[in-house]
This record gives C-alpha cells, structure tokens and sequence, in this order.
C-alpha cells in the first residue's frame, strides 16, 4: 500500500526540455491542485538523479538521495498509484559518460564508467551504471499495457490546421534496406512454458561450457522467445548497403534503437562504424584500440581519441572521401547519423523522413534520397511499406485523414524491450542453450564468436490484459480493429494462441482482424488515407514505433499523443508524449532563452490523471479540475497558443500562462462547485487583466544566452529564475 502522507498526484522530475518545462508548469498545477485539496509530488527518475541514487557509498550525506526510481515501481504495483511520467533520457554510454563526468565536475565524487572492467571492484561498478544506461525507467514502471491515442481536440484542431508535409514521387530512390536472413527475425524461436520454471543459459564451446545467465525466473504460461543475429552476416550487409548506396546516389543512414535495445543496438551501431571505416580498421585497429577506440560508442567518440594521429586522420578522410554521403544529424555541426548511438533514434527518425518525403539532410545542408538501413526484418516492413504506399499515392493529407490508435502489450517487461538481462554477445563459436530446472533445453542455437543472442518473454497476465484492453478500446471507438501479429513468426505466433481463444469467449471475434505488420501497415495508411480510423494491437517495439509514426503523419508530433497505462492492480500511468526532440529544444533555450518545447501532452495527461483521481477517490473536485483542464487545452489549442519558433516570440512559458488563465477561467465558469468557482474567479480576472504585463515579462530576456548551471543536472534555482521570469505571474499564482 502507498504511504498515507504520500501525494495524490506523482509528477515526475527527469530531463532535458520536459523538465525545464516543468519548472514553469509544475507549480502552477500545484496552486490550482491544492484548491481542491489535491497534493501533487514529485520523484526523481532524471538521468542524473539515478546515478547520484546508485552510488550513495562515494557521497557526502548532504549530496544523497532516495532511489526514487525503485519508489515508484512499488508504487506503480498499487490501486493508489497516480503518476504523470514525463519523458526521459533513455542514456547510451556516451550519455552516460557525459552524466559521470558533468556530476564529478559539480562536486560528486562518482567513479568513472569502467569501459573494460578488469578488477572485481570495476565490474561491480560497471554492473550498476548498467542497469541505469537505457530504458531502465519504463520495464520499472509501466506495470499495465497501453492505451495511447491523440485526444480528440488536439485531432480536431489538427484537421482544421494541417501542417505541411513533404512531397512523395513514384521515382523517389529512399527505401528501407534489411539483412535478407540470418537475423533477429530469422532466428527466432518461441515457446509458453506449461509450468512455473527457471532456466539458465548457457554457452557451451569445445573448451567447456560458460553460464551466460542463471536463475532466470518464469511464471506459468510465459511465452519465451530466443534467437541471434550472425555478426558476419551483419558485416556482409553492411558493407553491401554502403557500396549499393553509392551506386544509388543517396544518402547513407543506419535507423537503430541503442537507447531502448540497450546491449544489442550499440552492439550493431558499431559493427556499421567499422563496415564504414573498415579500411582505417584494417590498417590501425590495434593502434586504435590502444587509444581506446571502441566503435559501439560511435564516430564522435573515435574521432576525438585518435584527433592527435595525423596517419589515422588522413586514412579517414580517405575513406570518408570515398564513401557515399551520410545522413546528417546536424550538417552545419557536421554530426553525423554515425556519431552517436543515441543520436539516431528510429521511431523519430522514420517518421521524421517520411513526413518530408523520404528526404534526409547530407553533409551538403540539402535533402536528398536515403537508403534507411534498418538490418533486422522484425520490424523494418512497417517502414518499408510505408514508403511504398506513399510512393505510389502521394503523401497523406493530415486535414482529411483518420486517426490511429494503438494498444501496446508492455506490463512487466514484454517482449524485446525487457531482454538486457539475457542479451549476449557471443565471445566463442559453440551453442547457446536455455535449459530448464527438469534439464529440459528450451531452445538453442549454433553461434559464431561476435553473433548477438538474446532472449526475451512475455507473461501470460500482461497478455491477457493486452487483449481484453483492446476488446475494450474497440467497443468504445468502433473502429477497425488489427492485431500486428505474423503467424509465420514464431513469438507472434504463440500470441496468437492467446488471441483468438478470448476473442472466442468474449464473442467479439468478427470485430477484429490478425494481420503481419506488413499487410497491417497498408491496411491501416488505406484506411486513414479514406478519413476513417483504426485500432493498432501491437506488441512492444511496434507500440513505441506506430506511436511515432501516425501521430508525426497525423499530427506533426508524437508529443501531443494521450497515453494511458492502465496499470495491472488498479492504479494510473499517464505519459505525456515522445521527446525525442528534447535535446534540440534545450540548444535552443541555452542559445537564446527560448524553449519551444510545446507542453500539450503535460496537459492532456494532467486532465486524464484528474479524472482517475476523480473516479478512484470519489473525489468529486478533483473531476472539476479535470474538466477544466480539457477545457483550457482546447482553449490553448483553439487560440494558436502554442509555443511558437524564433526568440521573441511567445514560447513554453507563455502557453503555460494562458494554460493557467483558461484554466481559472473554466473553473470560475462552472457551476458543479460553488467554492472552486469562487476560489478562482479574481485569479481569472488578475490573469486576464495582467496579460500584457505578465507577456511582457516573460520576453524581457529573450535571445540572451542562458547559463543553467548544467545539462544534466541544471541548477535548480537558476532554471526556476529562466522558467518563471514574471513576477506578476508568480504573485497571482502563488
């Protein structure tokens, strides 16, 4: 059970633009909350504030804090739970250094990242800061599968106001390149296990056997997957997709998730930087090595260890020279899609190229085709065919055309997502094998020394939850209704097991349809492109990926989406979007004081989290709250009160001060409670009698560059000084 004296409302502190945010809207939530006696926390599950948690032995006491993280994942277990999850920082290594490093310069005597621990005591450090690189923040507290979908007034006003997409042409040379077989997709076999069980996993090599893993702990009716991707059959791709994109004439681009697939995508981000420069590898890889090049942390961290080798420098510019162009992250910056693994994130990354027509940014600073080298078939179709059908029908028109929601299998570590644990890469050519506590060997597989093995499960409660949430969603909407499950595969198929015996029982069979990702792709682009709707069931990695894609075809943006975890025991999840575009925003902000992050998604979360206060406390202020949040959304929406581009413009802070303004508007309004509407009247009126003044305000130091005392973990106090520059604003909310 949650503590009596804890919040009703949990907000979350983490990174980057959401969290500058915060320090604008946090507390003018608070204020209107504690008129209806709601109190709204916060945790820290920040990137910062998760290391500074896991290392309390090598700190002053004064420097110390609770692991909030492991907070809230009992909490999120509970009926009590009310959460507003805002986005953060999945870390890769690089990130993570970053971290490490910023946090000793302010004073925290943390150890550094071992990159090649050697002793007992630089393993166990290195084990710690692995469990916090990556997503280790969603497994812990997404214990309820998902219910995300763009909110009816934010589809509304992005039907009446479209944004501006990319042409598409039948002759356009952008596709999706993938590994022909020996991958993930290829390799995969799948089994539910009958009996609660443990396994362990094993490599077992003509010099002995290794335990990759023990003690591996399954439930009845968990559905376990194992495969691997052949690192020389990776390799091979590779260096055919650079050459074939040369011939080609387009951009070179490698599409990965090394934030979320933490051991297995950093792993292949590397194998591309050395197929890239592989004859700078043959000629000075053990030079390189020795300077402590490790290709899985990326371009920018290779070239900054070997600046100071004139002959290396030269045989990569050789090389460069020789390669075709290559997608730029920043081409005035001269980022490449290769300088950092997190740089390149595929479900932003996809969308983002498919919304402006296939094209990607080149070295040159113009668009051009793109080969989008995605290696694994799991997933890479969905992109594939959408590529096809907007070749062959033209860009989708966002005025006219449905919506796509989607219900996502993620509770208690579903699916790929939650295979860190039991990812491998393969040190010694032998065979991986899954044995069970009886003996019996569960899967195997012969591998070769380099190969990438991993196993990953889903159980059978979040299954079962998955599918009755989408039978419910379905009877809701009406829509058209998809499982994103392909029969030929082998963990879609034992899904399918589970599918349609309940779909049977429930009597709802009729309404819904199973098709491979592929088929599901084009079914759902040709519906929506009719202006009719869908439901997309989908599995883990495809509910992140499709809540990108839709909404940045429908909506411009995944941050406004509506996210709902329906957690397991009773209790509320709201995410507030994507942010994936947060580091940008903060350049700009530091820049020139400007933050364009648009808080939409904070809002309609914030409504949703009322709502379930509302129902679940019998709180009936609570529900007026909530109310009047949908109402000051759609007034934001309805008004054009986003944040807008350019310094001097209005940004985050303004669209927070009229946020608060309709909002006391619609509670001075209502007439369900006589004290909120009294409470909040004169705050309606000093709100909209001050306007000028509090916008004045807010712009008084726009374009002037900001110093908020760092990147990971900013000053507080300078960030809140940047955040609410207006006193008028302040004093009327208190």
């Amino acid at each position: 059970m949650a503590d009596a004296n804890s919040p009703d409302i949990v907000y979350t502190i983490v990174d980057e633009a959401p969290e500058l945010a915060s320090a604008s809207l946090l507390p003018i939530v608070q204020s209107f909350a504690s008129a209806a006696g709601v109190t709204v926390g916060t945790k820290d599950i920040s990137l910062a504030g998760r290391i500074i948690a896991t290392f309390p032995e090598y700190l002053s006491e004064e420097q110390r804090i609770p692991d909030d993280l492991a907070l809230l994942g009992e909490l999120v277990k509970t009926p009590e739970a009310n959460v507003i999850k805002l986005p953060n920082i999945s870390a890769s290594v690089p990130q993570l250094v970053a971290a490490i490093k910023e946090l000793q310069g302010q004073g925290y005597a943390l150890p550094d990242y071992p990159e090649e621990p050697a002793t007992d005591a630089e393993k166990a450090v290195r084990a710690k800061y692995d469990g916090i690189k990556g997503s280790a923040v969603n497994p812990v507290l997404r214990e309820g599968n998902s219910d995300r979908r763009a909110a009816g007034a934010v589809k509304a006003f992005a039907q009446a106001n479209p944004h501006r997409m990319g042409a598409w042409v039948a002759d356009s040379k952008t596709r999706v390149a993938s590994m022909s077989g020996n991958d993930f997709r290829a390799n995969e076999v799948s089994a539910t296990l009958p009996a609660a069980t443990t396994a362990r996993i094993v490599l077992e090599t003509a010099s002995g056997e290794t335990v990759l893993k023990e003690g591996v702990s399954y439930p009845a009716g968990t559905v376990v997957d194992a495969t691997f991707m052949s690192a020389a059959a990776l390799s091979e791709f590779l260096a055919a997709e650079i050459e074939n994109t040369k011939a080609e004439g387009t951009l070179f681009s490698l599409h990965m998730k090394a934030t979320m697939m933490k051991v297995s995508d950093p792993i292949i981000f590397g194998h591309a930087v050395k197929a890239w420069l592989a004859p700078v590898f043959e000629a000075y890889g053990d030079k390189m090595a020795d300077l402590g090049v490790n290709p899985n942390s990326g371009m920018g961290d290779l070239l900054a260890r070997v600046e100071g080798d004139a002959d290396i420098m030269a045989a990569i510019d050789a090389c460069t020279a020789d390669r075709p162009p290559m997608y730029m992250v920043d081409s005035d910056r001269g980022i490449t899609n290769l300088h950092v693994p997190s740089d390149v994130i595929i479900d932003a990354s996809m969308p983002a190229l498919i919304r402006g027509g296939g094209k990607g940014w080149g070295p040159d600073g113009k668009e051009s085709d793109t080969n989008c080298v995605i290696p694994d078939t799991s997933y890479a179709p969905v992109y594939d065919e959408t590529i096809k059908f907007f070749k062959e029908n033209g860009a989708l028109n966002p005025a006219t055309a449905g919506t796509v929601q989607n219900v996502g299998l993620m509770a208690q570590k579903a699916e790929e997502y939650g295979s860190h644990p039991t990812t491998f890469e393969i040190a010694e050519a032998g065979t991986v094998k899954m044995i069970l506590e009886d003996g019996t060997v569960l899967h195997s597989h012969a591998v070769e020394a380099g190969d990438i093995w991993r196993s990953a499960s889903a159980r059978k409660a979040p299954i079962e939850d998955w599918v009755n949430l989408a039978i419910d969603r379905q009877a809701a909407t009406g829509y058209r209704a998809i499982f994103w499950l392909d029969a030929s595969r082998a963990h879609d198929a034992e899904l399918i097991k589970y599918v349609t015996p309940i779909l049977e029982a429930k009597g709802v069979a009729d309404k819904f349809e199973i098709m491979a990702p592929r088929e599901a792709t084009r079914a759902s682009l040709e519906t929506i492109t009719k202006g009719d709707s869908t439901i997309a069931i989908t599995g883990n990695v495809l509910r992140d990926y499709l809540t990108d894609l839709f909404p940045i075809l429908e909506l411009a943006t995944s941050a406004k989406m509506l996210s709902i975890v329906k957690l397991m025991n009773g209790g509320g999840l709201f995410e507030t979007g994507a942010g994936g575009s947060a580091p940008k925003h903060v350049q700009q902000f530091v820049a020139e004081n400007h933050l364009r992050w648009d808080s939409l998604g904070e809002f309609c979360a914030l409504g949703e989290s009322f709502n379930f206060l509302a129902a679940a406390k019998d709180n009936a202020k609570a529900g007026v709250l909530g109310a009047a949040v949908d109402v000051a959304t759609q007034g934001v929406l309805n008004n054009d009160r986003s944040p807008q581009r350019k310094p001097g413009q209005p940004d985050n802070r303004a669209s927070h001060y009229w946020f608060a303004r309709y909002w006391a508007e619609a509670l001075a309004a209502q007439d369900a409670d006589a004290d909120m509407a009294a409470h909040f009247a004169p705050i309606a009126t000093a709100l909209a009698e001050a306007e000028s003044t509090i916008l004045a305000e807010l712009l008084q130091n726009a374009g002037q560059a900001v110093d908020q005392g760092g990147y990971y973990h900013a000053d507080r106090s300078r960030v809140a000084a940047f955040m609410r520059p207006s006193a008028t604003l302040n004093a009327i909310i208190g």
